[in-house]
């Protein structure tokens, strides 16, 4: 318990995983409803065939998933340099 209050032991990497799963849960509630939201807005996407726009936002999840993970793992990695350079000290 010192060791934490005295911020000699890092809580962030379960802190990222939590952060991490709840932002995969939020992003594509969030991108359905964007897309939802872009349909009444521009009326003109109803003229473009269905199918291109699904397999569009299907590779925009994809990316945004994957860049999403990306981001999250350098921040482990960091925290993990960290620790494993105070095990040298």
């Amino acid at each position: 318990m010192i060791d934490f209050l005295t911020f000699k032991t890092f809580i962030s990497i379960d802190i990222l995983i939590l952060f991490y799963y709840i932002g995969a849960v939020i992003i594509p509630i969030s991108m359905w409803l964007g897309k939802s939201y872009l349909q009444r807005k521009f009326k003109i996407l109803d003229k473009f065939n269905i199918f291109l726009i699904t397999l569009f936002l299907f590779l925009t999840f994809i990316s945004m998933e994957i860049v999403w993970r990306m981001c999250f793992e350098a921040m482990i990695g960091y925290f993990q340099m960290v620790e494993a350079t105070k095990l040298l000290l």
